[in-house]
C-alpha cells in the first residue's frame, strides 16, 4: 500500500555548487526500498516565468533566442525568471516588456507547474497577458533576441507538429487552445 508520505530518509546533506541562480547539494539517503543512495537536488534562486500575450486579433508573440544548455535555437513565448522574493506578477510585466516590448491591460494567471521535478525545484507560473501596447523591448545584455509577431493558430500547430520544444511554452499554447475551445476566451 502506497501513501502520500515522503519514503525518502536523508542521512546527510553537502552543498556542491553554488551561483547567484542555483545551488546544487548532494544528499546521502534511504532510498523507499530501505537502500542507501545518494540523490543531487538543484535549487532554483527564481520561478520560471512565462506569458503568452494575445492581441485581439488572436496574434501572439515569440522570442527567438540561442539557448546554452540544450545548444540549439529555440522559439517561446517571452520568459525568464523572477526573484523568489518579488511578486511573480511584477517579474511576469518586467519580462513582457523586456523581450517583447509589451505592457498589457488585463493579465491572468494560467497555472504553476514544476519542471523537471526529478532532479529541480524549480516552479514554472505562466500568465495569460490581454490589451497589449506595443513600447520598445528592453533586454537583459545577455540577450540577443528575434521578436516574431504570429497568429496564434500557427503557433498552436508548430506545438502539435513538434517545431516548438520549450516546455512552458508548449504548455501555456495548449492551455490558451484549451480555452479558445471552450469558450473561455
Amino acid at each position: 500500500m502506497h501513501t502520500e508520505e515522503n519514503p525518502w530518509q536523508i542521512t546527510s546533506d553537502k552543498k556542491i555548487y553554488d551561483n547567484p541562480w542555483i545551488s546544487l547539494t548532494e544528499f546521502q539517503v534511504i532510498n523507499p526500498s530501505g537502500n542507501p543512495g545518494i540523490y543531487g537536488k538543484i535549487y532554483f534562486k527564481n520561478f520560471a516565468i512565462g506569458i503568452i500575450p494575445l492581441d485581439d486579433d488572436m496574434n501572439t508573440y515569440m522570442v527567438g533566442q540561442y539557448r546554452f544548455a540544450p545548444d540549439c535555437y529555440s522559439w517561446e513565448i517571452p520568459e525568464g525568471g523572477g526573484p523568489l522574493d518579488i511578486d511573480p506578477l511584477e517579474s511576469a510585466k518586467r519580462e513582457l516588456l523586456e523581450e517583447a516590448g509589451l505592457k498589457a491591460d488585463q493579465w491572468t494567471e494560467l497555472f504553476r507547474m514544476h519542471l523537471s521535478n526529478s532532479v529541480t525545484d524549480e516552479l514554472s507560473i505562466i500568465y495569460l497577458a490581454r490589451g497589449l501596447k506595443q513600447f520598445e523591448p528592453e533586454p537583459e545584455d545577455t540577450e540577443q533576441l528575434s521578436l516574431r509577431k504570429v497568429p496564434f493558430a500557427e503557433i498552436y500547430r508548430k506545438v502539435c507538429d513538434g517545431e516548438i520544444s520549450d516546455a512552458i511554452t508548449i504548455a501555456a499554447v495548449l492551455k490558451v487552445q484549451l480555452m479558445i475551445a471552450e469558450g473561455k476566451l
